[in-house]
């Protein structure tokens, strides 16, 4: 894995959180208990601060950003914080918002600058959510730009805790599997 400093920026990093020895974690990045970083994700919290709460995952290949401050953005830029129980699929871009607990951002999904997922919210695979969206809880959100689909149904919203705490013991059974440790 590499985890790097970023200035005088160190990760903190909770000793249950699981990051793949192919993974990239820097700078002002805190990551939870519970919480697994996989093969080929980004998460760069170099220029601001990204935050990630307890039993998220973060699939292969996603990129995790956030804004600089300037004068041409915000003046304190913007971070990217990520609640409780969140599933971020295979190859999605975060960058710059707020993702609610229970949250599943399907695979490919972009989130952009400012937008707000509120909890208990599905994103579809390969939807777009511009810049300042707010994406309203207990919601299926699809397409490019995405639009509110549907309510959750109640098997949906039990799947939230269950992908979180399915990728929690897949972190623990990847980190026992480990060669040469």
């Amino acid at each position: 894995m590499t985890v790097t400093r970023f200035e005088d920026h160190v990760p903190a990093i909770h000793p249950t959180a699981y990051v793949d020895a192919m993974a990239y974690v820097s700078g002002q990045t805190t990551l939870a208990e519970g919480v697994s970083i996989w093969p080929t994700a980004v998460v760069r919290g170099d220029i601001n601060r990204i935050q990630i709460g307890r039993l998220t995952n973060v699939q292969d290949g996603a990129v995790l950003h956030v804004t600089h401050g300037g004068e041409y953005t915000r003046p304190d830029g913007l971070p990217l914080i990520i609640g409780e129980e969140v599933t971020i699929g295979h190859r999605a871009v975060l960058h710059a918002c707020t993702i609610g607990n229970r949250c599943l951002v399907g695979m490919g999904a972009i989130v952009l600058d400012a937008a707000v997922v509120e909890d208990e919210v599905m994103i579809g695979a390969g939807s777009l959510v511009p810049p300042g969206k707010v994406l309203h809880r207990g919601y299926l959100y699809v397409g490019s730009p995405v639009k509110q689909a549907r309510e959750l149904t109640s098997k949906e919203k039990a799947y939230l805790r269950y992908s979180a705490e399915y990728y929690r013991k897949l972190a623990e059974r990847t980190r026992a599997s480990a060669v040469g440790d």
